[in-house]
């Protein structure tokens, strides 16, 4: 099992920022790519965003992109999401993954992750 616990989440009104962070454990945390994803009430688990293991390349969903920036700090064994520009639609719960070893898939995919956190709360109040 893979501890993954994110933090930071919480209130902020329309126009805001926030930032989450994501920390695990172990020495194997740098092998993998990592990814963000959000879920709403009543909606499927959306991705949000990626990034490969060494932090050279990211990946975002279509409604985050150029508002939302992934980083990664190996040596801290931590993945952060940084939301500014925050909207009402963003509200939702927000997971940190890591993807699977072996990729089949596009990082956009949720099957592509085999390990979660329990996910904290961002509420984007109008």
């Amino acid at each position: 099992q893979v501890p993954l616990v994110e933090s930071g989440g919480g209130l902020v009104q329309a126009g805001g920022s926030l930032r989450l962070s994501c920390a695990t454990s172990g020495r194997t945390f740098r092998s993998y790519a990592m990814g963000w994803f959000r879920q709403a009430p009543g909606t499927e688990r959306e991705f949000v965003a990626a990034i490969s293991w060494g932090g050279s390349t990211t990946y975002y969903g279509d409604s985050v992109k150029g508002r939302f920036i992934i980083s990664r700090d190996n040596a801290k064994n931590t993945v952060s999401l940084q939301m500014n520009s925050l909207k009402p639609e963003d509200t939702a719960v927000y997971y940190c993954a890591r993807r699977r070893a072996v990729v089949a898939g596009q990082e956009s995919q949720a099957e592509e992750y085999d390990y979660w956190g329990q996910g904290t709360q961002v509420t984007v109040s109008s």
